[in-house]
């Protein structure tokens, strides 16, 4: 035998159909201003109404019906949250509303914002529920309200509080939503805008190590310099850069045209003066005035001699060796062929593999206090992940003009362990001072740079 589905049975599955078609968008909702505007504009499918205002008695009004976003300092605003947290005080059930259930001061001003048959719907708290899941929805409209669309609408805004509470206890910035809402006003207001502040105040007061970047570099520690030893043209280098070499391997040599010819005239000299001295010393047996004569050619042939003997050691060091053993570090051999250079001009260095340091150029905006044990740590371009320590060694007392035309301030830093980098890798290097407050770490660079703009 076929059910017969009289039209009463279908107008009251209709309801229990769009309380579970809400409750569904209520659960799927993607923040909580989505489910403040269920709240206020789609309970109207339960039961027509003009009106309708979300309250919690954290936030203040927190949606009103057919409103993007409420305006806080609306008249209308305000008197509505004074009517709300008085309907919050003393309807403790869902129940029809109306001017006559609140104070003269609020009902007065009912009919001109509100038609005349309200409900109340409160949101109660349950066991452990923040102030910002306390509250109700007001809704107001020009027909009373029947006891089963009270049903109706209490059941819906269950689900939905159930929706609420559990997008609140699931966010986990919900602590300081409470605290920095704009929308309270009073005592409350107050008291979370204290706490923020406490505590900002806590965090910028917090111990932070001072610390400034500059550009750095692995060098020699202790490399022996390799300098001009005289005036001449250089013209071949027996080694190439960043080759290892014993002490006494010939490294460069200079063109030796110029120096074997000033040689061989000065030998010639020498022989000259000496054939010129045999000579007088023959003739003074029987010539008194040719013995005046030798004591002048005497000191002409040590002068010769001399000048002989310097040519000879210049002769010597026309090919230059190593003094000692390492990694000779140089430019391209082929820009130094051909090229004059003058004694003491540097020419290379000679570094022991592993005697390597940090140098950092500290630039003068960023001379922060350093003590002796500040740490230094290099990131190399080349392994950025892998951090060389080190600990200052000193740092300079004069600024150096650099390449880059400014002016910086070299630091040593010798290595607190080994590495396998190789002398010439170039990166950043931290350098770390004392503990400073937060708050000063963070306006130091603003503070300096408006003193330097404005002269202080």
């Amino acid at each position: 035998m076929n059910a017969v589905v009289t039209p009463s049975a279908i107008a009251d599955i209709d309801p229990l159909l769009q309380i579970l078609t809400l409750s569904r968008r209520a659960r799927a909702a993607g923040s909580e201003a989505e489910l403040a505007f269920l709240a206020v504009n789609d309970t109207h499918a339960l039961h027509a109404y003009r009106q309708a205002a979300l309250w919690m008695r954290a936030d203040g009004i927190v949606a009103l019906s057919g409103v993007v976003e409420p305006d806080a300092n609306a008249p209308y605003a305000q008197w509505l949250l004074q009517v709300c947290r008085h309907l919050g005080d003393t309807v403790p059930a869902a129940a029809p509303v109306c001017a006559d259930d609140l104070p003269d001061e609020l009902a007065s001003a009912w009919s001109e914002w509100l038609p005349t048959f309200g409900l109340w719907i409160p949101l109660p708290a349950h066991a452990g529920a923040p102030a910002t899941e306390v509250g109700g929805l007001l809704l107001a409209a020009e027909q009373p309200w029947a006891p089963d669309a009270q049903a109706w609408v209490g059941e819906w805004m269950a689900a939905w509080h159930h929706a609420w509470v559990a997008r609140r206890q699931g966010s986990p910035w919900r602590w300081w939503a409470r605290l920095a809402s704009p929308a309270q006003a009073g005592k409350g207001r107050w008291r979370r805008r204290a706490i923020v502040a406490t505590v900002l105040l806590a965090v910028m007061c917090l111990p932070v190590k001072l610390s400034v970047l500059a550009p750095g570099e692995l060098v020699p520690a202790h490399p022996a310099m390799v300098r001009a030893p005289i005036d001449g043209i250089v013209a071949q280098f027996h080694v190439q850069p960043n080759q290892l070499v014993k002490a006494g391997q010939p490294l460069f040599s200079f063109d030796q045209a110029a120096l074997a010819a000033r040689h061989e005239v000065a030998v010639q000299s020498l022989a000259t003066a000496e054939a010129e001295y045999r000579q007088f010393a023959q003739q003074a047996v029987s010539d008194n005035r040719s013995k005046t004569q030798l004591s002048p050619l005497l000191g002409r042939i040590e002068e010769k001699r001399a000048e002989a003997g310097y040519l000879q050691d210049q002769f010597q060091r026309t090919t230059v060796s190593a003094p000692q053993d390492g990694v000779v570090m140089f430019d391209d051999p082929s820009e130094w062929a051909g090229k004059p250079v003058q004694t003491g001009e540097k020419i290379m260095r000679i570094a022991a593999p592993h005697d390597v340091e940090v140098e950092a150029w500290l630039p003068i905006g960023d001379a922060i206090p350093l003590t002796t044990q500040a740490h230094v740590e290099l990131y190399l371009a080349a392994s950025p992940l892998a951090p060389i320590s080190a600990q200052l060694r000193y740092i300079g007392h004069d600024a150096v003009l650099r390449p880059d035309g400014q002016y910086a301030y070299r630091v040593r830093a010798r290595l607190l362990g080994s590495t396998d980098q190789r002398v010439g890798l170039k990166g950043t290097a931290k350098i770390s001072g004392d503990s400073v407050p937060l708050a000063y770490w963070v306006i130091r660079r603003p503070l300096a740079t408006v003193r330097q703009t404005l002269g202080w």
